[in-house]
């Protein structure tokens, strides 16, 4: 779509801004600062997002580009846990800021945990070659300057250097208390023969985890996005080397506007990765899954596999693409977006795409969007089961596609109790 200068201008005013508003960080390494001023760069070249880009055009992003000064430091925390009986090692976030003093001993065979102003601090850090490269090669066929901010400004985060295999998964958990912004950004470095599972609840207002797989190692990474009462923008990037495997999914319930982007590069031959996504919304949520997955070596495989439960006026949007560079033959790439609309008033948009440069592949999207099953609600309700309990397991069924895309069966049982709690207290 193009855009008039004035326009042009605007986004480039909203961008000032929005830079303006965040401190500029200190004493870091010349290549961090580097990386950083590129980042700016990125950020200013492409302005602020409006609706009238592509990519937003289903999604009003006024509410997170207006300039916002980061959090007060906040005492008080929660004391829930996203995860009861999964053992993990937690390291918690308040207001944007790592709190050694709340965190769990990260100490354990397989991985080095520093913070993200440790690793950005020193010349012989191995974020050197992740910090903002790997969001910056995600920015080369779309313009995703909400992550180019986070680059350009979070102080705040982890880096991960996965080394084996790892026990005990890391559970990343994010309290906010108050108004303001909370950036926080993740580097994770996963060498040959190393494995991790990463946990993450909560969420500040923009989060950024780039990933760089080596070939032969594997990251799960599975996110729970409870009830978020602020606009939320989290980002993930990662980059799949050969025979690596990348695993993310993300259980959206409610909130205001969350939009949820990924970026994959199978870079390496026989690379895997996999998105899922399970979005539960309710009163006036409005939820956007916006998915980019490029193919580069050979025999990759890639799954996108989303799918929406909407009650009342809530709104869900999924935007995937596959995109197959020239050399990537043999690409088997898997997606699929659907859902279930409870109320006449939930909406669901869908923009599944394909581009395809490679003549040895196979691709696949598909999308739909309907109502329950009535002859299975009317054949439960039969059998003596209320039209909620009915619903309930209608739902469960349908979402368990992507549930199952996880690795780990706890994780997948505490998914389903998510699910199951939202249809319980869903109005």
């Amino acid at each position: 779509m193009v855009l008039t200068q004035p326009l042009i201008d605007e986004k480039r005013r909203t961008a000032e801004a929005m830079l303006a508003a965040l401190p500029l960080p200190e004493e870091e390494a010349p290549w961090a600062r580097d990386a950083r001023a590129r980042a700016r760069a990125r950020l200013l070249e492409a302005g602020a997002p409006v609706r009238r880009d592509e990519y937003w055009r289903m999604t009003d992003p006024r509410a997170l580009t207006a300039p916002a000064a980061p959090l007060a430091p906040a005492d008080t925390v929660g004391a829930s846990d996203a995860f009861p009986g999964i053992e993990a090692r937690c390291l918690r976030f308040v207001n944007g800021r790592f709190r050694c003093d709340l965190s769990d001993d990260a100490t354990q065979e397989g991985i080095a945990v520093m913070t993200l102003a440790e690793a950005l601090g020193t010349d012989i850090s191995f974020a050197r070659d992740i910090f903002g490269r790997l969001e910056a090669a995600g920015q080369e066929k779309v313009d995703r300057p909400l992550a180019a901010l986070n680059t350009a400004a979070a102080t705040e985060g982890l880096a991960l250097r996965v080394t084996g295999p790892v026990a005990t998964p890391l559970h990343i958990r994010n309290d906010v208390i108050g108004e303001g912004a909370a950036l926080v950004h993740h580097v994770v470095r996963v060498e040959k023969g190393g494995h991790l599972t990463i946990l993450e609840s909560g969420v500040p207002g923009n989060s950024l985890m780039e990933v760089d797989v080596a070939p032969g190692g594997r990251l799960d990474h599975v996110r729970l996005q409870s009830e978020p009462d602020r606009p939320v923008a989290a980002h993930v990037f990662a980059r799949i080397g050969e025979e690596a495997t990348f695993k993310t999914f993300t259980l959206t319930a409610n909130g205001a506007l969350t939009r949820n982007e990924t970026v994959l590069d199978l870079e390496g031959d026989a690379g895997n990765g996999h998105i899922a996504g399970a979005i539960l919304g309710g009163g006036e949520s409005h939820i956007d899954n916006t998915v980019f997955v490029t193919h580069a070596g050979v025999g990759c495989e890639s799954r996108q596999v989303f799918k929406s439960v909407l009650a009342e006026t809530a709104k869900s949007v999924f935007q995937g693409k596959i995109f197959v560079r020239p050399a990537a033959q043999k690409t088997d790439g898997y997606q699929i977006s659907q859902s279930v609309l409870l109320s006449e008033g939930a909406e669901f948009n869908a923009k599944p795409e394909l581009e395809i440069y490679a003549d040895d592949v196979q691709c696949s999207h598909g999308s739909t969007t309907g109502a329950l099953d009535r002859t299975a609600l009317f054949y439960l309700m039969s059998r003596g089961i209320t039209r909620r309990e009915a619903e309930a397991l209608l739902v469960a069924s349908f979402v368990e596609e992507a549930i199952a895309e996880i690795a780990d069966e706890a994780l997948q049982d505490r998914m389903r109790e998510a699910v199951a709690e939202w249809m319980v207290t869903r109005a």
